[in-house]
């Protein structure tokens, strides 16, 4: 891989797309602890990973249409995993930053933001530095 200026040394992405159901979430904790440990995250690290990403596809399916689909874009870069999860929604709301759930994910993952699109789909993005320790409360 070329390196672009202004860019991180590795860069590398994995995406899953599956049904926007709770059924399939096992899937995605699954690349989370993988992709993580490929990182050389701790096993605390992994599992709290695990547990963010457990958190926010669980607010997105309150939400999201249903029979449609929930991607997950994994992305690796150097010492860091950043998890972007999104779905399209009925509402087209960004998850309220007060709520307990919010607290839990920020204080998993570090640093946690939303986003809406224009066709309605919510995206929930976090990023985790290995050996970062927890995230702000």
């Amino acid at each position: 891989m070329s390196q672009i200026a202004g860019e991180p040394a590795t860069q590398d992405f994995v995406e899953v797309r599956l049904p926007a159901a709770g059924a399939y979430l096992s899937v995605l904790r699954t690349a989370t602890a993988g992709l993580a440990a490929r990182l050389d995250f701790t096993l605390d690290e992994i599992e709290d990973l695990r547990i963010a990403v457990d958190e926010a596809c669980a607010i997105l399916l309150q939400q999201a249409v249903p029979g449609s689909v929930l991607s997950c874009v994994f992305r690796l870069i150097d010492d860091s995993l950043e998890v972007t999860v999104s779905a399209p929604t009925t509402d087209g709301h960004a998850p309220s930053r007060d709520t307990f759930a919010w607290t839990v994910l920020s204080a998993l993952a570090g640093k946690v933001s939303s986003a809406v699109g224009d066709d309605k789909t919510v995206s929930i993005s976090l990023y985790k530095q290995r050996g970062a320790g927890p995230g702000p409360a």
